[in-house]
């Protein structure tokens, strides 16, 4: 007979044991150990990170010392040593640092009377020299005993240590092994060649913009994880915000880099590799960078008309309008709406752009674009602005002993295995996403770990599609293929490919993937077994590199050479001790750097070419090496009030070079043969003497106009009469 009782919970037909008190502890004690290990693999980490990037900062400030003997020779030589552009910038800090106050060194840069004689020009809205301020402040505010010039060039120095410390962290962050950072970083020092110039161009823009730049892709490379989360993922976009910034206020050619930088993040968003909130995060980024970076530059017009920004406004609004599902249909239809989307944002951002130019009469950068169709074989090919980049090697292609020098030093073979395999997973995961089916990938990460379940049958193991859990892997494959390709159109844009090369080439020697796969095909998957190949392989590639190229790097080290330009000092201590404090220059673009920086003389011409009325009149003023009569030049002299004129036999009497002299580029503008050239069309033969070779006789018709003050063997100098 039935009865009523209380009614009990609901009993599970498996029954649960409860685990003993030990098995419990023993789990926490394992998790603990796990949770202690992890730290101290991190910390180990961070301590070789923080080694690498000081050795290469140390290694770099060596180099350049025992290149000079900085430290021991005279103020006046080691401010030459800073070459054309290098020499202007670091006149603006010196400047800061010697003025009665901070606040009125930075209010003369607003109203420089120096630079561009006779005009009055805001240099912190010509030129990108935030950072000298920076450091001028810091100079003045902080108890350092050095000379300003050594605290200067040991901060450049300390930056590029953060430049190495970035490309480890990237490294270890793609290959989740802190090892291989230790081999990126050795790649990157040892091959320096081809990685670097700092030691040789301190002052430079891009001395003080790359390391931000490298910053912000090792914290775009933790973003773009799917794992990101929590503290750390607004830490890391904290650090792309103020990375990308310091990288804009630092370099004039911030626009062009981003522009490649944002065509790889839409390439990736189209294609689904990534998603839409983390790139317009990203572009979102870069617009505010490049808006606050215009207006600390009052308002700076270069900006307003890029096409990084038209590109950024254009994309945001295919994207919005895309939104963030995938199109639907078959994969042919996918790839043509992909396509039509890339070439829609294309068309606005030029639609854009125009617009923009054409509102607010943008032209300073107008050279870079006649120097891109001259270039490919477009335009004017006698245009003076386009001739003089042209004409300089660091603007030619990549050149084939790059490549070589880089094979010999083990990153480029390594690099191309990585690169290429990256890509080709890439284009397989495009694919699989236009499937809408995964595809089993033995190498993925997904079953790599030390969890991996090797007994599952083909029909019941998980599958995954490839570098869904790495799409960062893809977004480097795409911005180092962009990266790369301007390198081979540009040689001195290698500094932007070379380090990708590095970071690959560490990430195909020590990725557990990989080497999973490769296991695999032996039928062999042990986690354990995997760290150890991979990291065995880390130290016998460091050890095969070592071995190679240590040698010629302590013979490199033990080699003292001291900086030596007597002709150069000696017109130096002329100018200031010969001529008053307002007489004014006019020469080679390179050499009036210098003398703005040695002398504290007004110059009329400079190597900042980013102005167009600056451009016109450089010019005019190079027609001192023309074949025009003393009483031409003697009129655009005066037009500029120049007082004083610098000629160089080095110049006025260089050996002939594929119409590459500066006396060609000046003849060939002014639609005359140049000498030893044969006749063109459109030119023709002039019976002008070259002004500045015939000068130097002073006969009566150059007399009336220029009286000789100064000469040695390589400078002469005349006073405009």
């Amino acid at each position: 007979m039935g009865v009523i009782r209380k009614r009990r919970g609901k009993t599970n037909s498996k029954v649960t044991v409860p685990e003993p008190a030990s098995v419990n502890n023993y789990g926490r004690e394992a998790e603990a150990d796990r949770s202690f290990y992890t730290w101290i693999n991190i910390v180990v980490g961070l301590i070789a990170m923080t080694a690498c990037g000081y050795i290469h900062a140390l290694f770099m400030y060596t180099l350049h010392e025992n290149n000079m003997w900085f430290t021991n020779i005279q103020e006046v030589e080691r401010e030459i040593s800073f070459r054309t552009e290098s020499g202007l910038y670091y006149s603006y800090y010196k400047q800061l640092v010697k003025a009665p106050s901070l606040w009125q060194g930075i209010q003369e840069l607003t109203q420089d009377r120096l630079t561009e004689h006779p005009d009055v020009i805001n240099v912190l809205a010509r030129m990108n020299v935030y950072q000298e301020v920076v450091l001028a402040a810091l100079y003045r505010t902080l108890p350092i005993k050095e000379d300003a010039i050594l605290f200067y060039i040991k901060a450049i120095f300390a930056l590029h240590g953060l430049l190495v410390a970035a490309l480890f962290v990237m490294t270890w962050l793609m290959s989740r092994s802190w090892f291989a950072g230790i081999l990126t970083a050795a790649f990157y020092s040892l091959n320096r060649l081809d990685t670097t110039r700092v030691s040789s161009v301190i002052p430079l823009r891009e001395s003080f913009a790359l390391p931000f730049l490298w910053v912000q892709v090792a914290a775009l490379t933790y973003y773009f994880k799917p794992q990101a989360s929590g503290w750390p993922l607004r830490i890391s976009v904290g650090i792309i915000g103020g990375s990308t910034f310091l990288f804009c206020l630092c370099w004039q050619f911030n626009q062009f880099i981003l522009l490649l930088q944002a065509l790889a993040l839409v390439a990736a968003f189209l294609t689904h590799l990534l998603p839409q909130h983390k790139v317009m995060m990203v572009l979102g980024i870069q617009m505010v960078s490049l808006l606050a970076v215009c207006l600390l530059q009052f308002v700076n017009t270069m900006i307003l008309g890029s096409l990084a920004l038209s590109f950024i406004v254009a994309s945001f609004i295919i994207i919005l309008r895309k939104g963030p599902k995938q199109p639907s249909g078959h994969w042919l239809w996918q790839g043509v709406v992909t396509v039509v989307n890339g070439v829609l944002i294309l068309l606005l951002m030029l639609l854009i752009n125009t617009a923009i130019k054409y509102m607010i009469q943008v032209e300073a950068d107008e050279h870079i674009f006649k120097f891109l169709q001259n270039k490919f074989g477009f335009g004017n090919a006698r245009d003076f602005d386009s001739r003089l980049y042209l004409c300089l090697g660091i603007f030619g292609f990549l050149t084939p002993d790059v490549l070589e020098r880089l094979t010999k030093g083990l990153v480029f073979i390594f690099y191309l295995e990585a690169h290429v395999g990256l890509l080709l997973l890439t284009f397989i995961a495009i694919l699989q996403k236009w499937n809408h089916s995964a595809r089993r990938v033995s190498f993925s990460a997904g079953d790599s770990g030390p969890t991996a379940n090797t007994n599952n049958t083909p029909s019941t193991r998980p599958t995954t599609r490839v570098l869904e859990d790495r799409p960062e892997l893809a977004f480097h494959a795409l911005q180092c293929l962009l990266f790369g390709g301007l390198a081979v159109t540009m040689l001195r844009m290698k500094y932007l490919w070379t380090p990708y090369m590095c970071v690959l080439g560490s990430l195909v020697v020590a990725d557990s993937s990989l080497w999973m796969a490769i296991l695999k095909l032996f039928k062999k998957d042990s986690y354990f077994l995997v760290e150890v190949i991979r990291h065995v392989a880390v130290v016998t590639v460091l050890a095969v590199l070592l071995a190679m190229t240590l040698g010629p790097v302590m013979r490199e080290l033990e080699e003292l050479r001291e900086f030596w330009d007597p002709d150069t000092v000696d017109l130096m201590k002329w100018i200031k001790s010969s001529t008053p404090l307002t007489a004014s220059f006019t020469g080679s673009m390179q050499l009036m750097a210098g003398v703005k920086l040695c002398t504290d003389r007004p110059i009329t011409n400079h190597p900042h070419y980013e102005d167009k009325a600056l451009r016109n009149k450089t010019k005019q003023l190079y027609q001192i090496y023309g074949r025009r009569t003393p009483e031409d030049v003697h009129s655009i002299l005066k037009r500029f009030n120049s007082s004083y004129i610098i000629l160089e036999d080095s110049i006025c009497l260089a050996r002939p070079k594929d119409n590459c002299r500066t006396t060609d580029i000046v003849d060939l503008d002014n639609g005359i043969v140049p000498d030893d050239s044969k006749e063109e069309e459109g030119l023709v033969r002039s019976t002008v003497p070259r002004f500045c070779d015939q000068v130097r006789h002073l006969d009566a018709t150059y007399a009336r106009y220029f009286k000789q003050v100064f000469v040695n063997k390589t400078f002469r100098v005349y006073q405009v009469l």
